[in-house]
């Protein structure tokens, strides 16, 4: 099966060695995805809007779309910023309901992130 590497052109791509999603036949799978400026400096709905925006991109890059989402996984690191994530994936996510996993995490690798977003999709 043909493997595609997407890249977002984001800084620790190159350093850590990972693309923001591969496609593998008609399996996507978007790697864990934190806003970006500006939207890393909001709260925790605009970091999480920030995030699907980017997995949105490289979900279209990768020939889907959030429709194509069966899996989610959400990493926020702290309870508090539930309610704001919570929001912004029932947006994105609200009819097309993927299985997702939420999970209260000790950090992410910038101190001012507070939420995470892993995604998975199948094309039919």
């Amino acid at each position: 099966m043909k493997r595609v590497n997407i890249s977002s052109g984001g800084p620790f791509e190159a350093a850590f060695g990972y693309s923001r999603a591969v496609r593998v036949g008609q399996h996507i799978h978007v790697a864990g995805t934190c806003a970006q400026p500006p939207d890393d400096a909001g709260d925790a709905h605009e970091q999480a809007t920030g995030a699907l925006r980017i997995i949105g991109n490289a979900l279209a890059e990768a020939g889907a779309s959030f429709a194509d989402v069966v899996r989610t996984v959400v990493y926020i690191t702290d309870v508090i910023h539930a309610e704001g994530v919570t929001r912004a994936h029932s947006e994105t996510f609200g009819e097309i309901r993927p299985a997702s996993t939420a999970v209260i995490v000790a950090g992410l690798l910038a101190p001012h992130l507070v939420v995470e977003i892993e995604a998975y999709a199948i094309l039919s």
